[in-house]
C-alpha cells in the first residue's frame, strides 16, 4: 500500500494534525519517507504542540513531545501530558513520548516538546542519552536548559507561538493544575 503522504504531498496544517493523531506504529502508512525528510523543526514542533492542543481538549495539562531520528526524520515516538487522563503523575509529554518510543537507542534522536521540561524529565533525557532537545516554550516555563546542556545535551529554542499562547492560557484558567504538574499535589494545598 502506498502511503497517502509522499514527495510530492504538501506540508500543511491537516497533514501535520493526522501525524499527531495517528498511533505512531501506523505512520509509515500515511507517509513514505520522502515526504518525512522534508519535515523541518519547525514542523515537527507543531506536531508536538497539536499533541498540547489535544491534552488540553482532553481535560489535560498542554505538553506534547515527539521524538525524530537524526538521520532518516522518521518519528521514533510522540505523546502528550496524561497527568488528569490517566491519573498519573509523570505522564508528561517528554515520558510520554519516551514510552511511545520504546526501549532503543536515543543517542542519534532529537526530542521536540512543546513546553521546556520539567526537572524530572530533563532528567530523563540525560539518563536516556539524548543528543537534542528542542524547546517550543520558555515563555511560560523555563529553566531546565541549562541543566541539559551541562549534561551535554544540544538545546535549541523555537519558540511556537500557538503553543505558548496555548499554554499560556492554561495557566491562567487552571493554575491549580499547572502548580499539580510541575510540583504535585501537595503544593496545592493553601498552607
Amino acid at each position: 500500500m502506498e502511503a497517502l503522504l509522499n514527495s510530492q504531498s504538501e506540508v500543511t496544517e491537516a497533514a501535520l494534525a493526522a501525524i499527531a493523531h495517528m498511533p505512531t506504529a501506523s505512520l509509515p502508512m500515511l507517509m513514505d519517507d520522502a515526504f518525512t525528510q522534508r519535515l523541518t523543526d519547525a514542523d515537527f514542533m507543531r506536531v508536538a504542540v497539536l499533541l498540547a492542543q489535544k491534552s488540553h481538549d482532553e481535560g489535560g495539562c498542554p505538553i506534547g513531545a515527539v521524538i525524530v531520528d537524526n538521520a532518516m526524520r522518521r518519528i521514533l515516538g510522540k505523546g502528550h501530558n496524561t497527568l488528569v487522563q490517566e491519573n498519573h503523575p509523570y505522564n508528561h509529554g517528554e515520558t510520554s513520548a519516551i514510552r511511545d518510543a520504546g526501549r532503543r537507542d536515543f543517542s542519534q534522536a532529537t526530542l521536540f516538546t512543546s513546553l521546556s521540561p520539567c526537572e524530572v524529565c530533563a532528567t530523563l533525557l540525560h539518563m536516556r542519552g539524548f543528543s537534542r532537545v528542542v524547546v517550543g516554550d520558555v515563555t511560560n516555563a523555563s529553566g531546565t536548559e541549562l541543566l541539559l546542556r551541562d549534561k551535554g545535551i544540544q538545546v535549541d529554542i523555537l519558540e511556537d507561538s500557538r503553543g505558548i499562547e496555548l499554554y499560556a492560557r492554561f495557566r491562567a484558567e487552571r493554575p491549580e493544575l499547572d502548580l499539580e504538574d510541575w510540583k504535585g499535589v501537595s503544593a496545592t494545598r493553601e498552607p
